[in-house]
């Protein structure tokens, strides 16, 4: 029934042979003359019209706000394999996923084996380190490496109050009571939700396993939670300072909204999943 129908039959090309992530926002994906085609009203990116969507040659398609789809393009990105993400702003949140990622397993299959190797296991978490902090790792235990991490941490944080001119007290967090924070605590945890989102997608587009984590190990999200926290220093805390320095300006808006807005905004400008996804593969020292 339907053979042939919107190119279903045609052959499928290799993961290793597509080109990346599309980004779409406000607009219908849907099937039109047997194309994939996107309409949109148009954004800061793409220009309100009509665009064919070259859905064999991509790896995922990222939905953000305001998209909608079709039954008919599911199935067809279903058939070739294409994964298909619904996202926010930028990749600020990941809300749902066909993650059929790559067409061949050597990256989950390596996962694996490093993840159940002690050694091995180690080498990655020091490489984590090395890759967060910019140094080298001493070849110590995963206690004595979040010391050393901490301290660097703190400094950090020191730093960038001293630049945005914000009052810092300290890092915390009360599970239990949230609101009870302050407003540079609050903005963290707003930071770090926007790029652990991040590291969500490209563990999905990765198809590399959630669940097993390296320095994170208890939480159904361990690995996406590994990725984003590499990219703490760099990306995580400037965006929550930077946030709250807009607070101060501009006193009316919430500091979730500003947040969630710097994130996107850095995830976008600074190319951060396909980053995060380049961090994968060398953490795993695995080729797609």
């Amino acid at each position: 029934m339907l053979k042939g129908r919107l190119g279903l039959e045609t052959a499928q090309i290799p993961h290793a042979d597509r080109h990346g992530l599309v980004w779409l926002e406000r607009g219908k994906l849907h099937i039109e003359d047997g194309n994939l085609t996107f309409v949109t009203a148009g954004t800061n990116a793409l220009k309100a019209g009509s665009y064919q969507i070259p859905f064999q040659t991509v790896s995922n398609i990222l939905m953000g706000p305001g998209t909608t789809i079709s039954h008919d393009a599911v199935r067809l990105l279903a058939r070739h394999n294409t994964g298909l993400l619904m996202v926010g702003e930028n990749g600020v949140r990941l809300y749902a996923s066909m993650p059929f990622g790559p067409d061949r397993s050597e990256l989950a299959r390596r996962q694996v084996q490093v993840w159940t190797d002690p050694e091995l296991k180690m080498q990655v978490i020091r490489k984590m380190y090395s890759m967060r902090l910019g140094e080298e790792m001493p070849e110590k235990d995963l206690d004595t490496l979040r010391g050393i991490e901490g301290h660097r941490m703190k400094e950090l944080y020191r730093r960038l109050a001293e630049s945005y001119g914000i009052k810092w007290k300290g890092r915390r967090y009360d599970r239990s009571n949230p609101e009870k924070d302050d407003i540079v605590n609050t903005a963290i945890n707003h930071a770090a939700t926007a790029v652990y989102a991040a590291g969500m997608i490209a563990v999905a587009c990765t198809s590399t396993i959630p669940q097993l984590g390296f320095i994170h190990e208890s939480a159904r999200v361990a690995f996406p939670l590994d990725i984003a926290d590499m990219r703490r220093t760099e990306l995580t805390i400037p965006i929550a300072f930077e946030s709250v320095k807009i607070k101060q300006k501009q006193g009316w808006e919430d500091i979730e909204r500003i947040t969630r807005r710097c994130a996107a905004r850095r995830l976008h400008s600074d190319k951060v999943i396909p980053k995060m996804i380049d961090d994968i593969k060398e953490l795993l020292a695995a080729q797609t």
